[in-house]
């Protein structure tokens, strides 16, 4: 079985609680992130019936019997200090464990997305490095990682991050159709940083592609409307700002009435 070293890396019982989880789990919880994160929240919210230090200890009881949604909750406790004192030693065991157990789970299995963010989470922790911890930078690890989310799980913001990388060249070397084209992957899943930069690429054009003003345009206009109010909505709106000063009118118009078209598509990310 292939594990995540492979590409170069290295009193309330669990039962009652996880039960409890079970019982609480709202239905629209679209994905194993979603509910781990649902979990927490409900348990948290339980009343008197279950407190912060049997949350925990129930939480590293699952993690020991090797379920990838408790440790992906402790990861993201820990990496946040969520009910936990921040440790980014430990966040980072959670999510190397995920990683190294599921490397080949099944991309579409029901726990994907945990398995492939815990790559992400691992490559970022590589791409920056936490000395304290003992993470040492690694952009090699960080980059192969993150390939292996994108590719083997088809994870959307592991395609957004391989395209960022191909436009540095300190990341996989800059290439603008590969970026284009995992932009493109990451867009259509609902991701919308990548919204964003396919648009900017479209609308000025890349290497050996005429610029596509107005399908670029409609990629700015879809992300504007979703990332509003995001971390992202500052310079995704600059650069919508400057494609609308370049674009004639009827481009604007006409990307308008594409952008009200298929934003519905993306409801549900």
């Amino acid at each position: 079985m292939r594990t995540f070293r492979d590409y170069s890396l290295i009193s309330v019982t669990t039962a009652a609680i996880l039960t409890l989880a079970a019982s609480v789990l709202p239905v629209h919880a679209q994905t194993a992130a979603d509910a781990a994160l649902d979990m927490a929240n409900m348990l948290d919210g339980a009343g008197g019936g279950v407190s912060g230090d049997d949350l925990l200890a129930a939480l590293e009881d699952a993690a020991d019997a090797g379920q990838p949604m408790a440790m992906w909750q402790l990861g993201t406790m820990y990496e946040n200090g969520e009910g936990v004192t921040r440790d980014p030693a430990k966040a980072f065991g959670y999510f190397a464990q995920i990683a190294n157990q599921h490397a080949d789970a099944a991309p579409k299995g029901v726990e994907a997305d945990i398995v492939a963010q815990s790559f992400v989470k691992v490559g970022e922790y590589y791409r920056e490095g936490v000395p304290d911890a003992g993470i040492p930078v690694d952009m090699e690890r960080s980059k192969a990682l993150l390939l292996h989310a994108a590719t083997y799980f088809g994870d959307a913001d592991a395609q957004y991050r391989v395209g960022l990388l191909y436009m540095s060249a300190d990341g996989l070397g800059v290439n603008p159709l590969q970026s284009a084209r995992w932009f493109s992957l990451a867009a259509r899943k609902g991701n919308c940083p990548a919204q964003a930069q396919l648009g900017d690429l479209l609308f000025n054009g890349v290497a050996g592609v005429e610029p596509q003003p107005v399908e670029g345009l409609m990629w700015l206009i879809v992300s504007h409307n979703r990332c509003a109010a995001t971390a992202d909505a500052s310079w995704i709106d600059e650069k919508l700002n400057k494609a609308i000063a370049m674009a004639k009118p009827e481009q604007t118009t006409e990307a308008y009435s594409l952008a009200d078209t298929i934003t519905p598509q993306f409801a549900g990310f």
